[in-house]
C-alpha cells in the first residue's frame, strides 16, 4: 500500500469499514475492531493515524505491529485472516494497515477468561453482538431453506410490524407473552428465513420486515 492510498483511506474518515488508531496502546481492546470488521463487512485498521484522519505516523511502527499480531494470534478465535501493509513516513515514523475481509468463519470472538465476546460494526463503532446477532452469524454461514410453522406468535409479530414497522426482542416477548428465549428463537428463525431483517444497535437491536 502506498502513502497516497493510505491518505485516501484516511480522508474518508472513520466509518463502517475504517478505524484509526494513533498507536497500539491497548491491543486487547483494538482487536475488537478487527473482530467487528470480520463479522460485519470487512474493513481497514490504520495505526499511525489520528482520529481526525491526520496521517501522523508512529515511532517504532515495527513494535506496534509486533504487539498487534501477538494480540490477534492469542485473543481472537477462530484464527483471523488479515493482510498487513506497512510503510515509512520518514526515518522515525511509520504507518501500519491491517486489512480484514468479511470472514467465512464468523462469528469471530474475543476470549476473555471463560467469556466469549463477539463484536460487530455499527456505523463507525464496534459494539458487542447480541445473542441474536451471534446466532444469525453462526447459522447464516450455511444458508439453507428454513421451514417454520406460521402460528399464533408469528401472527402477533406480523401484525405488530404492520402497525409499527419495527420491533425489539423485549417488545415482541411482552406482546406475545413469550419467554425471552422463545421470542429470540422465533426472531432468529424468521431472520434466517429472509422474512425479517435484524438491525444491530449499540443498545438494543430491532427487527423489521424484509422488503
Amino acid at each position: 500500500m502506498t502513502l497516497q492510498e493510505v491518505k485516501l483511506l484516511a480522508a474518508k474518515g472513520e466509518g463502517l469499514r475504517i478505524e484509526f488508531k494513533k498507536k497500539a496502546t491497548y491491543p486487547e481492546k483494538i482487536v475488537r475492531e478487527l473482530i467487528a470488521f470480520a463479522n460485519t463487512a470487512g474493513g481497514d485498521l490504520l495505526i499511525g493515524v489520528d482520529d481526525d484522519g491526520t496521517v501522523c505516523g508512529q515511532r517504532y511502527i515495527e513494535e506496534e505491529i509486533f504487539v498487534m499480531e501477538k494480540a490477534i494470534k492469542e485473543l481472537i478465535f477462530p484464527t483471523l485472516a488479515y493482510e498487513l501493509s506497512s510503510l515509512k513516513l520518514n526515518e522515525k515514523k511509520g504507518i501500519a494497515v491491517f486489512k480484514v475481509p468479511v470472514s467465512p468463519n464468523r462469528p469471530h470472538y474475543l476470549k476473555d477468561k471463560d467469556r466469549k465476546q463477539a463484536f460487530i460494526r455499527v456505523a463507525d463503532r464496534s459494539v458487542q453482538a447480541s445473542r441474536e446477532v451471534w446466532e444469525i452469524l453462526r447459522r447464516g454461514k450455511n444458508p439453507r431453506d428454513m421451514v417454520f410453522t406460521y402460528g399464533n406468535k408469528e401472527e402477533i409479530l406480523m401484525k405488530a410490524l404492520g402497525e409499527t414497522d419495527k420491533i425489539t426482542l423485549k417488545e415482541f416477548a411482552k406482546l406475545a407473552k413469550l419467554p425471552k428465549f422463545l421470542a429470540s428463537k422465533t426472531l432468529v428463525r424468521l431472520t434466517l428465513a429472509n422474512v425479517l431483517l435484524i438491525h444491530p444497535q449499540e443498545s438494543e437491536d430491532f427487527f423489521t420486515l424484509k422488503e
